[in-house]
């Protein structure tokens, strides 16, 4: 999915895989294998061998465990040391996938590990469970949210932070989601913004991925819109920058007009998919009902290029209460 999304924009892409499955576990099942730190650091190594490693952006996602956390921040501290004498040619943008709703599903030395790298990322992309593991903060309305983004900043000094999947109750009658963000000013005081976004009633697999190619791609394009800021480190804006004039602002914009578009019209094929199934009695063969569902929710991402390469923006960001 992130592969195909930056690609799909135009950037030019060497991705190590480090699960190799037959399918998304949104099915319930999968075969394959996942890939050991030793061969994530030798494929790294082989791409120093012929001299493709000098790369200005770097995304990481799903690590099978806590060696491979290690081996993916070795890889992302050596690309920082490279750049260490041209501030802003190189950024990190993590991941840390590790659970949701309340449940990690990665092995429980998993965010050790990444507490022990979040420090060197440019931009993390924690969905709420994860802002909490990560934080030590639990997440029940708008201040342990604000203080979960704080101890970040201040605590790990990370430069940019956004927050996917905040379901609260202060956020509204209608069925909604919420997307935080913040990047710290010079004295790594949070700037912090929200977007709404209407829910969409429907499970998805591959969104977490979606949204943070997206997000590579499009804080990239916003800060090359402003005089000197990609020569910055971690590319900071000013302290003079309101939050919500932020370009990670501008960015999650554009990222959630595509991705609303994308899995809108996925939900309009999927509803259609499942009316062929309509009246059918699954008792007794839950699998298979899973099975039929999984694959209507399919992503259709492909046919859907448009949405990604010409957002229509409509969710505008707002300062955060």
């Amino acid at each position: 999915m992130a592969t195909c999304v930056m690609q799909s924009l135009g950037c030019e892409v060497a991705a190590l895989n480090t699960v190799q499955f037959s399918n998304h576990l949104g099915y319930g099942q999968a075969k394959g294998t996942r890939a050991t730190a030793q061969e994530i650091t030798d494929l790294y190594a082989g791409l120093q061998d012929s001299d493709l490693s000098s790369f200005q952006m770097m995304l990481s996602g799903y690590l099978p465990g806590a060696a491979s956390v290690e081996a993916v921040g070795a890889i992302a501290r050596d690309l920082k040391y490279k750049a260490t004498m041209e501030p802003g040619e190189f950024f990190w943008v993590l991941d840390p996938v590790m659970g949701d709703n309340g449940k990690l599903y990665v092995a429980e030395d998993v965010p050790p590990a990444y507490k022990s790298l979040i420090r060197d990322a440019d931009l993390i992309l924690p969905n709420q469970f994860e802002a909490e593991t990560l934080s030590g903060v639990k997440i029940v309305d708008m201040e342990t949210l604000k203080e979960a983004i704080v101890t970040l900043h201040e605590e790990y000094r990370i430069p940019h932070i956004v927050v996917t999947s905040i379901t609260l109750p202060a956020l509204g009658e209608l069925p909604s989601l919420s997307v935080v963000g913040s990047t710290f000013t010079s004295k790594a005081e949070p700037r912090i913004f929200e977007i709404k976004i209407p829910a969409i009633d429907c499970f998805f697999s591959g969104t977490g991925d979606m949204f943070a190619a997206l997000m590579l791609v499009r804080l990239r394009e916003a800060v090359h819109t402003i005089e000197g800021l990609v020569k910055t480190k971690s590319w900071v804006s000013g302290d003079e920058v309101e939050a919500t004039e932020l370009p990670l602002a501008k960015a999650c914009e554009k990222v959630l007009a595509s991705m609303h578009e994308v899995l809108t019209r996925t939900k309009v094929s999927r509803d259609a998919e499942l009316e062929k199934y309509k009246g059918v009695d699954w008792e007794g063969d839950e699998k298979k009902k899973r099975v039929v569902e999984s694959k209507a929710a399919e992503v259709r991402l492909i046919r859907n290029l448009d949405c990604l390469r010409h957002p229509d923006v409509k969710f505008r960001a707002e300062r955060f209460p």
